[in-house]
């Protein structure tokens, strides 16, 4: 522990003005404070804040801070007052200690309520003043390094995955990385000690086996850039071991093979030696590809700059370089404590507060602590971006999230309902990347539901779980309406009324659980209707009757239907509402619905057909037409207008036949019904520019 004149004189020696009386008061005060009180290792309690301080030292934070530091939990953990604190420190340190108080008088009933009503709290206090955040993260620090001596098994893994989750990527998010990288280590320890001591055993090895190979290699790099005349201190390291094993988890590969385990970073004089430095690099040793990041023309949101790239060194060895000014490398092993530290301007910029007040928004809006935790945890992974709606809230989301991601991250009403989006206030498809910073704006209705092909471009596991679960609702429900549209037909067959204990004994007899898995068993036309018979009336099902069947007598209404769920409207003839239809059935599959007309019809001896109609809310399909254009400018153009003044669209176009004076094209528009698309036809052989029109 950090003896009282040991602490002051760390503070002096870099901030000659700082207030000694405040640092040698705060020390007294926290001894006498926490007096006899004892942590788990045995040690006095007011060794822990003196030793957070002590911490936050190494970062050249302001006498403020370092004295918050010292004074953390003395009202907490003893009868001190903020209003005593305040007497005796000044208002500033009182809100300060009063910050971080917060954050720990957490009382919740349930794990994600305790680990929710912490982030909400963390955030509010870090939005009033940042350095709440710093003396939190040296606190949080100093217990991981401590955390062994807690003797609950349970205690100790509950704090270490609330550091993995939360505390070290937000260190991540300010730039704070050597805090992220030890907090991530000692976690890891915690959580997966097998593959820790695993990694570590198999990174001894390779120290043994091949020498002190960072040591060669760094002296290497160091001389190439020497004989080019760029000056450049060269450090190397072994990554961590939970970043090795956080890839090797992420490429699903074991750890010979991967490769990338050695680190090196060139600290250079001037922004132009780092882009001079990383072409000697690259004209010696070839570069992986896709592993360049230029990060000094394009910081990070956190403000970090740096030049990465890998190249392939000596026998196949794959290298991480990292370089950087002397300048970028303060800020970089700083993060946002960098423009805390002590100045003598006292200027010190409000970077990253607007990204924690966005974050704040999102906290009012969150209706439960799970879904507060799903919205506000930090990314661990670098490939994750921030999209805003057009209120300013923040969301994050995997790298290439679509705007229907961002609507089931936002609600999944939201996302339910969704038609179409802005980025950036431009009207978008669905199915559209969303770049970092975007601001994404979705478009919905109340007529809209989910739709299967959305599964197509969805990427994340709450938007894909929403999708599958409205569709499978949704099949469910249409198929077993059908299946009992279908059930009552075959009632109407049998010799005899059922009796009240029909259906009870079929179900036994074709084993199935209840009445609905019996209507979708006739849907899905796993049994044939002939059994079904025999199944309610035991001999009204054989030969004679099967023949003696008459045909289906009654259309069964489609309502609601939605393509490519419980129902396929063919591709072949695209029947849309006024049609005539009938089914298709299959063993185990939907009904193929048909336009009557449709020749595929002939060739469908292996299915059964039913009777289908439009339901009354059927709202709208695609229909499919061929145009026969003049060849001259403008002709598209034409079909173009005259399609959107028909209230339709256009969703699909394709050139099939081209000469000297007609080209034909086949077009796929979305059509209220058949009248709708009529009126369109009519409209098109109207026009001067249109030699023929067909539905196809």
């Amino acid at each position: 522990m950090l003896r009282q004149y040991e602490l002051v004189d760390r503070v002096l020696d870099y901030d000659p003005q700082a207030n000694e009386a405040l640092l040698n008061r705060a020390y007294v005060f926290s001894v006498n404070a926490h007096g006899t009180q004892k942590r788990a290792s045995g040690d006095p309690y007011f060794s822990h804040p003196i030793e957070v301080a002590g911490i936050l030292t190494e970062l050249h934070l302001d006498d403020e801070t370092i004295a918050t530091a010292i004074l953390h939990d003395t009202v907490e953990d003893t009868v001190a007052t903020i209003e005593e604190i305040e007497k005796l420190f000044g208002p500033a340190v009182a809100r300060l200690v009063d910050g971080v108080t917060k954050l720990s008088k957490i009382e919740a009933q349930t794990e994600n309520e305790r680990a929710a009503e912490n982030l909400r709290k963390f955030l509010l206090a870090m939005s009033d003043d940042i350095r709440v955040l710093l003396v939190k993260l040296a606190d949080r620090l100093h217990n991981m390094r401590t955390l062994h001596y807690i003797p609950n098994p349970e205690k100790r893994r509950r704090i270490a995955r609330e550091t993995m989750d939360i505390y070290a990527p937000l260190a991540e998010r300010i730039g704070m990385y050597e805090f992220m990288k030890e907090m991530q280590t000692l976690a890891f320890k915690e959580l997966e000690p097998e593959a820790y001591d695993s990694i570590n055993k198999r990174l001894t090895q390779l120290k043994e086996g091949g020498g002190d190979r960072i040591a060669k290699i760094g002296s290497g790099l160091k001389l190439l850039l020497s004989r080019h005349g760029i000056e450049a201190d060269i450090s190397g390291r072994e990554k961590h071991p939970y970043s090795i094993w956080k890839k090797m988890a992420e490429r699903h590969i074991s750890f010979e093979q991967l490769s990338d385990i050695m680190a090196f970073r060139a600290i250079v004089p001037t922004e132009e030696a780092c882009y001079q430095a990383l072409g000697v690099i690259h004209r010696r040793w070839p570069m992986v590809p896709g592993r360049f990041k230029d990060y000094i023309s394009t910081p990070k949101r956190n403000g970090y700059r740096s030049l990465h790239t890998s190249v392939m060194h000596a026998d196949n060895t794959r290298v991480e370089v990292q370089i950087r000014t002397g300048e970028m490398h303060e800020e970089a092993e700083l993060g946002l404590a960098a423009h805390w530290a002590y100045k003598q301007d006292k200027v010190r910029p409000e970077t990253q507060v607007s990204w924690i007040r966005d974050l704040v928004e999102i906290l009012d809006n969150a209706e439960s602590p799970e879904e507060l935790l799903e919205h506000t945890r930090m990314a661990m992974y670098q490939d994750r971006i921030f999209a805003f709606t057009p209120k300013g809230e923040l969301h994050q989301l995997p790298k290439g999230a679509t705007p229907i991601d961002f609507a089931y991250a936002v609600h999944t009403d939201l996302g339910d309902q969704a038609v179409g989006a802005k980025i950036n206030g431009r009207v978008v498809p669905l199915k559209t990347g969303i770049e970092n910073g975007d601001q994404v704006q979705i478009l919905r209705s109340k007529a809209q539901e989910p739709q299967a092909n959305w599964l197509s471009f969805a990427i994340t596991g709450k938007a894909r779980a929403a999708i599958r679960r409205h569709l499978r609702h949704k099949e469910r429900e249409e198929t077993q309406a059908l299946g009992r549209k279908i059930y009552d037909e075959i009632v109407q067959h049998l010799p005899a009324p059922l009796g009240g204990d029909a259906i009870g004994a079929a179900l036994k007899r074709l084993k199935l659980a209840d009445e609905a898995a019996l209507m979708e068993a006739i849907a899905r036309r796993r049994f044939t209707d002939s059994e079904v018979m025999e199944a309610l009336m035991p001999g009204s099902g054989g030969s004679a009757a099967k023949r003696e069947m008459p045909l289906q007598t009654s259309a069964i209404s489609i309502k609601g239907l939605t393509p490519g769920v419980a129902f396929d409207l063919a591709e072949c003839c695209h029947p849309v509402p006024g049609d005539r239809i009938v089914g298709l059935r299959r063993p185990n599959e939907g009904i193929e619905v048909h336009a009557i007309n449709c020749p595929r019809l002939a060739d469908s001896d292996d299915a059964d057909w039913v009777d289908l109609a439009w339901g009354d809310k059927t709202v709208g399909a695609t229909a499919r037409i061929s145009v026969e254009v003049k060849n001259e400018p403008g002709a598209l153009g034409v079909i173009a207008t005259i399609i959107g003044a028909q209230k339709a669209n256009i969703v699909n176009m394709r050139l099939d036949n081209r000469d000297t004076g007609f080209h034909t094209n086949t077009i796929d528009v979305e059509v209220h019904d058949l009248h709708h698309l009529t009126r369109l036809i009519a409209a098109l052989r109207a026009a001067d520019a249109v030699n023929m029109v067909e539905r196809v």
